[in-house]
């Protein structure tokens, strides 16, 4: 694991795989870390160098003061991009990591070469929803909320028979810096990509689950609608696709990954 200073924030990332292999960027979801794509690493690592990294704020990454956009997390992936020497990836982000690389679509096609959207939107949720999470957060720290955050993650069922990996997102989500997923919090709250992504340039795939609450697959739909020549799946899942349906998920990474 390794750490990089980049205008006012220090992001900590991690690299695997093979020196020379194609690069895939990993961007993680509000209240998770790098680790979040564990269960990709082995499947992955051995066809691709993969950069996984803390978004500001989560993770042992820093927190500076806000406030934070949806512009900025996506710039600070093209400054470690820079700083590691990579010139173009394929983008895979999940949640608030899909709204960035939505941003990067729209900004920056020229560092992508392939870009997977899972579990996100161009708009998520409503001013009241987050402006809800955001009071409670202040006031009761991450902890108040990650009961109900989980249960939108996963479904009841996956819950029952892996207490333990939902145990270990519940730990990493509550060690988060508060100010920090405030933040971010106010970053996804504040952006709204409706009317942009029809500009992504490059190949995309959607991933949607068909038990997210936060993310529906109406969202999903409405992004491959919108991007040209846009690929959709839909997973049995909730939120967090990458983990409940890890295998499947993996599998379609890999499909598109290598056309």
């Amino acid at each position: 694991m390794s750490f990089i200073d980049l205008r006012g924030v220090r992001i900590h990332y991690r690299i695997d795989g093979a020196d020379g292999a194609p690069v895939m960027m990993l961007s993680n979801s509000l209240g998770a870390d790098l680790t979040m794509w564990d269960p990709q690493v082995a499947s992955l690592s051995g066809r691709y160098r993969l950069l996984r990294y803390d978004t500001r704020g989560h993770g042992q990454s820093s927190a500076p003061s806000g406030p934070y956009t949806i512009e900025q997390l996506a710039r600070d992936a093209l400054a470690l991009l820079d700083a590691v020497a990579i010139p173009r990836v394929r983008f895979c982000g999940l949640s608030m990591g899909g709204m960035i690389g939505q941003w990067l679509g729209i900004h920056a096609a020229n560092r992508l070469d392939r870009l997977v959207l899972a579990s996100t939107a161009a708009r998520i949720g409503t001013d009241q929803t987050w402006n809800a999470r955001i009071d409670a957060v202040r006031n009761g720290g991450i902890e108040s909320v990650a009961d109900a955050v989980l249960a939108r993650w996963f479904t009841p069922s996956f819950m029952t028979r892996a207490p333990d990996v939902v145990s270990s997102v519940r730990k990493t989500m509550i060690g988060a810096d508060r100010d920090g997923y405030i933040r971010c919090c106010e970053a996804i709250r504040d952006a709204d990509l409706r009317e942009d992504v029809g500009r992504i340039g490059v190949p995309a795939l959607v991933v949607s689950a068909t038990h997210d609450v936060s993310t529906p697959p109406a969202d999903g739909r409405f992004l491959a609608d919108r991007i040209n020549n846009a690929r959709y799946i839909e997973l049995d899942a909730a939120h967090v696709s990458n983990i409940e349906a890890a295998d499947r998920f993996t599998a379609a990474l890999l499909e598109f990954f290598e056309e």
